[in-house]
């Protein structure tokens, strides 16, 4: 027992290292888009409060819904102290945290380590592209909790199961408020599990209904030779029932129902926690924001939004058909909850292609419950052994060799990567604009990719990649995001009424958008004044309308 303690320690304290590693190699060094409105917002959170009002694109009167405001605040103290290094040093700490729980969560309920450690580095390398400093990674964390944390509370009752689950949704309602309904998502696996189990087994209390209701009688009018006659008859159909049942719910073919007692309390959990996005600065936002989203346009404009075609996505396939198979061609049986929540994710993800990091982050302790059954069907001791082999001196030195050199073969395409790609976003245009222009006077049209950097620079933007912002779902009237959409294509048959309605006075484009072209084709009206003959831009271009 002692040597296995030991063993175990050691295992731990490698895989902890490793996923460090690991996930310090696969972190990006460029940041993404959100992360530079997010301090911008963060500062102006802590500077004047959660105002609900829209201060950094020149549109007028425009509310903002703050949707993410803890997490901004908690990025932006971040970047006061240690500027864009510290977001850096940050987002791989979040990843860090966020591979350890998920180990930890696997080793607790598929009860093995080596599995875990293995699927646990295989799924940071899925979600590797959704690694950033966006509030998503908190939130990963927080869902990953939440199935462990319904799952023990199922188990066993304990308080502090149900207290984080209560504590959770409150934190995801201030630190990401898009992601509040899925957190009742996690939930209705295990409810819909019950619902059937209650009728697998309806038969079966129909008939203890009719056993108590002659023993209440019986109670009320003495033991008559009728009614023990009866209780004789509804105990014997009642057994008879139950163990018929019974011996089908533990004997499955391929799809196991479980049971908790605990389950009723769970329900109330449920319903309390729909009550914790009213704990929120926010108002009704938690409630509302992702319903507007989804009936607004950005879901079919915006890449992560939009639908997965699995025939060009091989790791999804691939994934589905290992399992697909693994179900079919062998003895291994699925809890029926871990079915519902497998192929509700499967639905999520071809709907929507960011929901696949929910199908990796969540699927893979379905997928380790899988693979624990079926090597424990071929041989009981067979992951133990693994394990004891693992733990030794060589099977640690081995497994760290394989991991430090797969971390460093994703590190080195990045390694002369910057915090901020000056193909992607302009570096050098924005602080040309500051020192050349009137911030105050103009109206820069610009594009969506690259509007949160000019924010970031103090610079009002006409759209920037807070898409909700610009839908009339969220400001009625205001077309700002479909406006922009047809005129970077320049879909408009009168575009120079469209761009008198908003009044643009300057344009800053990337080399590859149509409207360049069209303000390239009008010399009259529009003069190109940077790049300038001092300055050398490969990738963005400013544009001023002449009056």
């Amino acid at each position: 027992m002692e040597k296995d303690k030991i063993n175990a320690v050691r295992f731990h304290t490698m895989a902890i290292i490793l996923i460090i590693i690991f996930a310090a190699a696969i972190t990006p060094v460029t940041f993404q888009n959100d992360t530079y409105y997010t301090i911008k917002v963060g500062e102006y959170i802590l500077e004047n409060g959660i105002t609900m009002q829209e201060p950094f694109a020149w549109h007028e009167n425009l509310t903002y819904t703050f949707p993410h405001w803890a997490y901004d605040v908690f990025i932006y103290l971040i970047y006061s102290i240690g500027g864009m290094t510290g977001i850096y040093i940050s987002t791989i700490i979040l990843a860090s945290i966020l591979g350890i729980t998920m180990y930890a969560v696997n080793v607790k309920l598929a009860k093995n380590k080596i599995i875990s450690f293995v699927l646990t580095i295989l799924t940071m390398y899925l979600l590797k592209s959704y690694i950033c400093a966006r509030a998503q990674l908190v939130t990963f964390i927080l869902f990953i909790l939440t199935i462990y944390f319904i799952e023990r509370f199922l188990e066993t009752k304990k308080k502090r199961y149900a207290i984080g689950l209560i504590i959770i949704p409150i934190l995801i309602a201030n630190l990401h408020a898009a992601t509040f309904y899925f957190y009742f998502i996690l939930y209705l696996p295990y409810i819909a599990e019950y619902g059937i189990y209650i009728l697998a087994y309806s038969n079966v209390i129909i008939s203890n209904s009719y056993l108590e209701s002659i023993k209440r009688k019986i109670k009320k009018q003495g033991e008559t030779e009728e009614l023990l006659q009866k209780l004789q008859k509804a105990e014997e159909k009642y057994k008879r029932l139950k163990e018929k049942q019974d011996n089908k719910i533990d004997n499955p073919y391929k799809i196991k129902i479980t049971h908790s007692n605990n389950i009723n309390w769970l329900l109330i959990i449920f319903i309390i926690c729909i009550f914790t996005g009213l704990l929120t600065p926010l108002g009704d936002t938690p409630y509302t924001y992702l319903i507007k989203t989804m009936q607004g346009i950005s879901t079919k404009n915006i890449s992560e939004h939009l639908p997965i075609i699995l025939a060009q996505d091989v790791k999804l396939l691939l994934i589905l058909a290992t399992y697909i198979a693994t179900l079919m061609l062998t003895k291994v049986k699925i809890r029926l909850s871990d079915l519902f929540m497998l192929t509700g994710l499967v639905i999520l993800t071809i709907f929507s292609r960011r929901q696949a990091s929910m199908l990796y982050l969540i699927g893979v302790i379905i997928i380790n419950r899988i693979i624990t059954g079926i090597l424990i069907a071929n041989d009981k001791n067979l992951i133990k052994k693994i394990e004891e082999y693992a733990s030794k001196i060589i099977g640690i030195v081995i497994i760290s060799i394989i991991v430090i050199i797969t971390a460093i073969l994703q590190y080195r395409p990045k390694i002369d990567d910057k915090y901020v790609n000056e193909a992607s976003y302009p570096v050098q245009a924005a602080n040309w604009i500051k020192e050349n222009l009137e911030l105050e006077k103009i109206k820069l049209y610009n594009e969506y990719n690259y509007g949160s950097y000019l924010l970031y620079e103090g610079i009002p933007v006409f759209i920037d990649s807070r898409c909700d912002l610009y839908m009339p779902e969220f400001n009625e009237n205001t077309y700002v995001f479909k406006d922009f959409l047809n005129l970077n294509s320049v879909n408009f048959t009168d575009m120079e009424a469209k761009i008198d309605e908003y009044g643009f006075t300057h344009f800053i484009v990337l080399k590859n958008p149509k409207i360049k072209m069209y303000l390239n084709n009008n010399p009259d009206k529009y003069k190109k004044i940077y790049p300038t003959e001092d300055i050398e831009d490969k990738y963005f271009t400013i544009y001023e309308r002449i009056k």
